[in-house]
């Protein structure tokens, strides 16, 4: 399939396919397909077993947007902490990230993003890059085309009003007294979802104080209208819930300027407590760069200094989020991903064929054994009674386990043949009933919370941007079906009730929507195999109507793609270049549909051997997972070699599912 571009882009059209093979690496003429996977699963072991880290973990880059950059150097502006060699590094990042037409995107060959362009554009002014410069000329050009500063979201105009060049009174009001609101009360912290409440709570203190630090320069050069740079919009009908929102804002505008002092200090200091009991042993704040970027901010408004404790931990834990790269560039990363890219690796090498008690194998179990969390976090708020023992994404995150990762290390864990055993079925056993005590009332699992699902905290003004609650999903309903079945849950009730949601969620076309992973694709690699490891046969018609989708989205070139437009636009969905991740997230699907023989996944394990590199590696510049849809795109740059490698490794050897059933649950 010929590709086709959008000049204004660059970016491949929906029906477009990579046609992009390496020739030197392409298999010799007469060797059959399962002599090209053998050859190139046993390439990507030797690959990433070179990658794991001399503790047992793997870990590779998280890339996302200059969002993160820019911010990093307008907190390190607004505290006065700033040097010449991260400024120069960070902006040689993001200047590279640039496109021709002056704008930057959140995601390889999308559109450009205003609130991306703008905050990048700032970034450079600080870094010293005049206005009239032509790539800076170009930006700010394109800035005004969208409708200037006024147009961007709230988050960005919050960073810009630190320094003046944007009226606080003009954003959303968002009161510190949010913290004393109880549990069972609408818009209390703990109906926003975690990495919403670990934001939400230290801007309210920000925007209590509504801080200026004296701006370096104007930019007057975003705005539409200098002089009238944010004009009135009318507001929704009062009976909307639109709004009402937007006239509880105006009511709190007005609160700001009356409320009781010692109430709002008040408030302010329990925010305060908030934040310091949740820093984590690093220094950050629930292992993810934002939280962190924020909760400094606030602190520093309530008097702590640069050198005490708190602070200057949090400041350390920052610099541990920039990679520097070998051209001298510094990209910020949001988060890091040690336990998911650990427990990913695990199960990559196992279905490849590894021996259980490989000592790269028993080296990762006794480091995500020793990661488990048996603490308490902000998730017993919801479930008051349950025992904790779940694992977290990141290297120091003990607040905030993620369901999705206990899953996917039990998984792993079952795959080693640990010289302890019974240390690591103690280990099991207590993830897999934390798992079980987490199921929302629907039937499903969420990423962080159980029944995480009020209406109310999208209606806010504040919240333009992302996902600011938990609900259940079917990628990570999926995962967990899958981890049960393996433990011999299959006919639990719980896990019954997690299949008969999957079925009722599976669209019309037979996908399933992907909340972490892009998009459709996604979904569906995760809950197919889920659902025949709880026992539905092959024939089941929502296991067929799946296939039929997989295949019908496959590229002329034997992989599969989908565009991150998908969540946005419909002709997009299941489209895009193929990328080794996606192939390998739909021939998971097809493979534990027992569709090993057809057409489909030949051609996709074909595509997966010929396109990979001499060292067993894949290049995969499109960005497949998601922080949030469409607001949020991340580059997992551990995807591109774990996923294809399990793919490979249940072509070559079977199932992982053939091992002998555990105990009925």
């Amino acid at each position: 399939m010929t590709a086709t571009t959008d000049g204004s882009t660059g970016a491949m059209g929906p029906q477009a396919a990579s046609a992009n093979r390496p020739t030197d690496t392409t298999p010799a003429a007469g060797d059959d397909l399962m002599v090209a996977a053998e050859r190139a699963t046993a390439r990507s072991v030797e690959h990433l077993l070179g990658q794991q880290d001399a503790q047992g973990w793997w870990k590779g880059d998280l890339a996302t947007n200059v969002t993160m950059d820019a911010e990093d150097l307008l907190l390190r502006q607004f505290l006065g902490v700033q040097d010449a060699h991260t400024t120069e590094a960070s902006a040689l990042f993001i200047r590279g990230e640039q496109r021709a037409d002056g704008t930057w995107a959140t995601f390889h060959e999308g559109p450009g993003e205003l609130s991306a362009t703008i905050e990048a554009y700032v970034a450079l002014r600080l870094a010293g890059d005049a206005p009239e410069a032509p790539h800076m000329a170009r930006a700010s050009a394109w800035v005004r085309e969208q409708g200037g500063i006024a147009a961007s979201r709230v988050f960005t105009r919050v960073w810009l009003a630190l320094f003046g060049w944007w009226k606080w009174d003009d954003l959303p009001e968002l009161p510190p007294e949010l913290i004393f609101f109880p549990k069972w009360f609408p818009l209390n912290i703990y109906d926003f979802g975690c990495w919403a409440r670990q934001t939400i709570v230290p801007l309210t203190i920000v925007s209590a104080k509504r801080p200026v630090r004296p701006a370096p320069f104007p930019l007057d050069e975003l705005h539409t209208d200098p002089d009238d740079p944010n004009p009135a919009k009318p507001l929704a009908q009062v009976a909307s819930w639109d709004g009402a929102f937007q006239r509880l804002d105006k009511f709190l505008h007005v609160y700001h300027k009356f409320a009781p002092r010692k109430l709002r200090r008040t408030a302010m200091n329990a925010a305060a407590r908030w934040i310091i009991e949740r820093q984590e042993n690093d220094g950050c704040w629930g292992g993810i760069q934002p939280p962190a970027v924020y909760s400094v901010i606030a602190l520093h408004l309530l008097g702590y200094d640069l050198d005490h404790p708190v602070m200057r931990a949090g400041l350390e834990s920052l610099d541990r989020f920039a990679v520097w790269r070998e051209d001298g560039a510094r990209m910020i990363e949001a988060c890091q991903s040690p336990v998911w890219d650990t427990c990913l690796a695990a199960i990559a090498l196992a279905d490849a064929g590894l021996s259980p008690d490989h000592p790269a194998l028993v080296k990762a179990a006794d480091w995500m054994l020793g990661e488990q969390i048996v603490r308490p976090g902000d998730w017993s708020v919801r479930r008051p009674g349950l025992v904790p023992g779940g694992w977290a994404f990141e290297f120091h995150n003990d607040n905030y386990p993620d369901i999705d990762d206990t899953a996917e290390v039990i998984l792993a864990l079952r795959r080693v043949r640990h010289p302890s055993p019974a240390r690591l079925d103690a280990a099991i056993e207590r993830g897999t009933r934390w798992t079980l005590g987490m199921q929302s009332r629907n039937g499903a699992w969420a990423a962080f919370d159980a029944d995480n699902t009020s209406p109310f905290p999208n209606r806010l003004p504040f919240c333009d941007f992302g996902e600011v609650i938990d609900p259940p999903s079917a990628d990570v309903t999926g995962h967990v079906v899958e981890m049960l079945a393996y433990e011999g849950k299959a006919h639990h009730p719980d896990t019954r009730r997690g299949v008969e949601w999957l079925l009722a969620e599976q669209e019309t076309t037979g996908a399933w929507f992907g909340r972490w992973g892009v998009n459709y694709v996604y979904g569906t690699g995760s809950v197919v195999p889920a659902l025949t490891a709880a026992g539905l046969p092959v024939s089941h018609p929502a296991i067929r109507r799946a296939v039929t989708w997989l295949e019908s989205v496959q590229n002329e070139d034997g992989g599969w793609g989908e565009d991150l437009r998908s969540y946005r636009e419909e002709e997009w969905i299941g489209h895009g270049a193929s990328t080794a991740s996606q192939t390998a997230w739909a021939l998971l699907a097809l493979l534990s549909a027992g569709e090993r023989e057809t057409k489909a996944v030949e051609q996709g394990i074909a595509y997966l051997s010929e396109t990979q590199r001499e060292d067993g590696s894949w290049d995969e510049p499109y960005f497949t997972g998601t922080g949030f849809p469409w607001d949020f795109s991340i580059n997992y740059h551990l995807y591109r070699q774990v996923f294809p490698l399990t793919a490979l490794g249940r072509y070559v050897h079977g199932e992982p599912f053939a091992a002998p059933s555990r105990k009925a649950g």
